[in-house]
């Protein structure tokens, strides 16, 4: 593995730390993984650290003049809010998995938008589309395998954030191993 790097800002770092705790928390519920641990226990940890403190640091990152960052923790931040705030609220299965549709669109776009972010970065947003797309579809047909299909995905793009966010701080490898531009096979003609 390179000993590349990227330490990246301490906002992003602290955005990614959060992000990688929420999913991880959201993910593991839907799976059931855990024996009495659901989605409903990680509202007050999707509210308060993947709604108001990746909000926050969206905030301070577009103040450090930086916007696909600022843009991808105020949006995120803005989901785990809303889902942590209304996770009681008596809504129908479709309009849930509308919810979690139109959240899976922000996600692809922020995939999409991130080409030239780290492949952590680039894996835990593709990730989120995934599981939530998932979950929407589970939701919209009433399947419990597609919403633990979906909570694995998000467990999965948890870790990834996490990793990110702690490779950061302890300075471990971001950088995949590779082979170096330009030399592939050579097919004689």
């Amino acid at each position: 593995m390179d000993k590349d790097v990227s330490a990246g800002s301490t906002t992003s770092t602290l955005g990614h730390l959060a992000l990688g705790l929420t999913l991880l928390a959201f993910g593991l519920g839907h799976t059931q993984v855990i024996d009495g641990v659901t989605a409903a226990d990680a509202v007050s940890l999707a509210t308060y650290v993947g709604g108001v403190a990746l909000f926050a640091a969206g905030l301070f990152a577009f103040r450090d003049k930086d916007a696909a960052t600022g843009t991808a923790f105020t949006a995120l931040g803005a989901l785990w809010f809303t889902w942590g705030t209304a996770a009681d609220a008596p809504v129908s299965a479709n309009a849930a998995g509308l919810f979690l549709l139109l959240f899976a669109l922000v996600a692809l776009s922020l995939t999409l938008g991130a080409a030239g972010a780290g492949a952590l970065t680039r894996g835990t947003y593709g990730l989120l589309f995934v599981a939530l797309l998932l979950l929407a579809l589970a939701r919209f047909g009433d399947s419990a395998g597609l919403g633990k299909a979906g909570g694995w995905f998000a467990a999965a793009g948890g870790l990834l954030a996490w990793y990110g966010a702690t490779a950061a701080l302890a300075n471990w490898p971001t950088a995949l191993p590779g082979r170096p531009a330009g030399r592939g096979v050579t097919v004689a003609g």
